[in-house]
């Protein structure tokens, strides 16, 4: 039965008459650094006091929840952003401002190599983001900033330290950070600790509980606990006409796959003894990443240049996939080189944009078991081109990209060039005041992916086929795949007034020659055989976000938000696209003193029964979440002590977003309970 909570009728219920109420964050993600308020691309910001209400363990939880966004879980350890249905390879996940260089985008267990509990801020920009970034952004770019190369020279040592704890996973977490000015020199430091075991769940971990499995795993997700540790050292050069800085970062990540989700106990053919045997050991990720920054930043350094800004980033990752026993299944290399270079002009009568050049160089390996891709050298380079006009009440945005990207494997599977083209326009008409409405149409053009063009295609007959344990399935590339084409349009309303907002989003998202994982509907030696080929497919949805004050005195304010987003997305010939968010809606009051906030929200998410082929359908739930800060304000300090009770009902939540939705249900209810001290 379909599941539905009726607020979207009280969007707009709150209007009232006031002055407007302009949005201040700058987005770091457009290098024209324009306000939020001032493009029509669809974006969304975490920041401040709401970033560190909501971050979480992963990149995708933290995002999970806000319009349009959602997570792909796979175990507490890996939480993967969802951009408006796409994951993977379609979304582009940076550290302030180039990739994050990790294996994430090949496997559904491989984990983010960020931490979004240093961040500063995140920046999503979805539908035309491709245009700033290339083919792996055509569903949409996150960029995780964090500061590390100062921006600016700090007026005097500001800084603090937090440690907060989840009863749901045991998770310990302490964070630090600090930022100081010696003369012309700016440093930063960061790092973090965390510590967490087996996740706490609602009842069994299986869907559909096998009567003759051992009860103890119940309430408990097997085989998640893990640590992470990170440091990050960083310093900047300021003189009159901008920056110069560096910095160096190193994270260990080490964190269990859930039992279900690298082996093959639940098969038929292994009885109760031979499942429980299996599930006494599972597969551990050990990774690690070591990246080198450098940033320039120059105010009119040529006649006609505003500014120029160049980055170069230098990537070593690797991850091991550790058996019970000790022994190493898999080891995935990736080590790379990104540069980008941003000019932004002078304007040209009513012209003003920028234009800009990025180059990736990379190589990829797997060795071991699960090596179904062979090791790829990798090199990608694109320009780009961005303007805006203002004339009147009426922004205009439009913009080119070429992209060259090529992938060159070891063994027998063809080598590949890609040229890709890339053009967008927008318009945003400021009707008032309070309302503006904006519009963009894109047109983007994706490479294939290393693993969609060469998983499995160096075996020179099935019985060399390697299993993808993360998917249970064996995955068959090809070498012969052509470029994903999107075509995109969006359309928006956006109310503004002191103290309330609203904005409504539609999109369209037409692909040719989509490139996806499709069953093929045949078994070798038992497992399903999925092939990559291309689909035509149509994705398009709606996002509403709004918020209202709604009781305003000299104790505290009360205010409301109700916010929701539906995606459908269907393939050409009939069927739906597997691992889509189902439709949710959800609403959130709080209550803010000058020293004390509290606050409820609830999230209603409908049945997923819209699966795809070979997929099967997830129930919907309903989640509620109570929280508390208390602000301690200690002379030039404060200490802000906080408490959350998550999923108060203790509610079965699976994620139709999760390869593992079936066998690994989210937490269950917890307490997180913290402090933090800035200075």
């Amino acid at each position: 039965m379909k599941r539905f909570t009726p607020i979207a009728a009280a969007l707009f219920a709150a209007q009232a008459a006031a002055e407007q109420l302009p949005m201040e964050h700058v987005l770091v993600s457009v290098p024209l650094h324009k306000k939020s308020a001032e493009t029509a691309l669809p974006v969304t910001v975490l920041s401040g006091d709401e970033l560190h209400r909501t971050v979480a363990s992963s990149l995708g939880a933290t995002l999970d929840g806000n319009p349009g966004l959602a997570s792909a879980s796979f175990g507490p350890g890996v939480g993967q952003p969802v951009v408006r249905g796409q994951q993977g390879a379609r979304v582009r996940v940076l550290q302030n401002g180039t990739s994050s260089a990790d294996a994430s985008a090949i496997s559904a267990d491989h984990a983010v190599a960020l931490e979004p509990l240093l961040a500063n801020s995140i920046e999503v920009l979805r539908g035309p983001a491709t245009l700033l970034y290339g083919g792996g952004a055509i569903g949409g770019v996150v960029n995780v900033l964090d500061n590390r190369i100062p921006t600016a020279l700090p007026d005097a040592p500001e800084g603090g330290v937090e440690y907060r704890h989840d009863n749901a996973s045991d998770r310990d977490v302490v964070v630090a950070r600090a930022e100081t000015a010696l003369g012309p020199l700016a440093l930063h430091v960061d790092g973090f600790a965390s510590d967490w075991s087996d996740l706490d769940i609602p009842g069994s971990p299986e869907a559909t509980p096998d009567e003759d499995l051992d009860e103890h795993s119940l309430g408990t997700l097997e085989n998640t606990a893990g640590d992470s540790r990170s440091l990050t050292l960083g310093g900047s050069y300021h003189f009159d006409a901008g920056f110069f800085g560096l910095a160096v970062n190193r994270l260990d990540n080490n964190y269990g796959i859930p039992l279900a989700g690298h082996d093959h106990a639940h098969e038929e053919d292994h009885d109760a003894e031979e499942v429980n045997e299996l599930e006494e050991g599972g597969v551990t990720i050990e990774m690690e990443q070591t990246r080198y920054d450098a940033a320039l930043h120059l105010h009119e350094p040529l006649p006609g240049v505003e500014v120029l800004s160049a980055f170069l980033t230098r990537t070593e990752y690797e991850h091991a996939e550790v058996e019970d026993d000790g022994a190493v299944g898999t080891r995935y290399v990736n080590d790379s080189w990104e540069g980008r270079l941003e000019l932004v002009h002078q304007p040209l009568g009513p012209l003003h944009g920028v234009v800009g050049l990025q180059a990736v160089s990379g190589d990829f390996s797997a060795i071991g078991t699960e090596a179904f891709i062979p090791p790829t050298e990798r090199d990608d380079s694109g320009l780009f081109l961005l303007e805006d006009y203002h004339v009147g009440d009426w922004l205009f945005e439009f913009g080119l990209r070429l992209d060259r990207d090529s992938r060159d494997p070891e063994g027998p599977s063809k080598s590949r060039e890609f040229t890709a083209f890339s053009a967008s326009a927008s318009a945003l008409w400021q009707l008032s005041p309070a309302w503006q409405v904006g519009s963009s149409l894109s047109r983007a053009e994706r490479a294939p992916a290393i693993e969609e063009l060469y998983s499995n295609t160096s075996a020179s007959s099935p019985a060399q086929w390697v299993v993808h344990a993360a998917t249970n399935a064996i995955e068959i590339g090809d070498d012969k795949l052509d470029t994903e084409v999107s075509n995109n349009i969006d359309l928006s309303l956006e109310w503004q007034q002191e103290g309330h907002f609203a904005t409504l989003s539609l999109y369209y998202n037409d692909f040719s020659d989509y490139i996806g994982l499709f069953a093929s509907g045949e078994e070798w030696d038992g497992v399903p055989v999925y092939l990559y080929a291309h689909r035509d497919a149509e994705f398009y949805g709606v996002e509403v976000d709004s918020e209202f004050s709604l009781v305003q005195t000299s104790a505290g304010e009360v205010r409301l938000r109700l916010f929701g987003d539906s995606v459908r997305g269907s393939l050409d010939g009939g069927g739906d696209v597997p691992r889509l968010p189902p439709l949710r809606l959800g609403a959130r009051l709080s209550w803010t003193g000058d020293a004390l906030s509290v606050w409820g929200q609830v999230l209603d998410a409908a049945d997923q029964d819209r699966p795809g082929a070979n997929e099967l359908p997830t129930a919907g739930y309903t989640r509620w979440d109570l929280g508390a800060e208390y602000a301690l304000p200690l002379g030039e300090t404060e200490l802000l002590l906080f408490a959350t009770l998550n999923n108060l009902t203790d509610e079965e939540i699976r994620l139709s977003t999760s390869f593992l939705r079936e066998v690994a249900p989210e937490a269950g209810r917890g307490v997180e309970a913290g402090l933090r001290l800035r200075f």
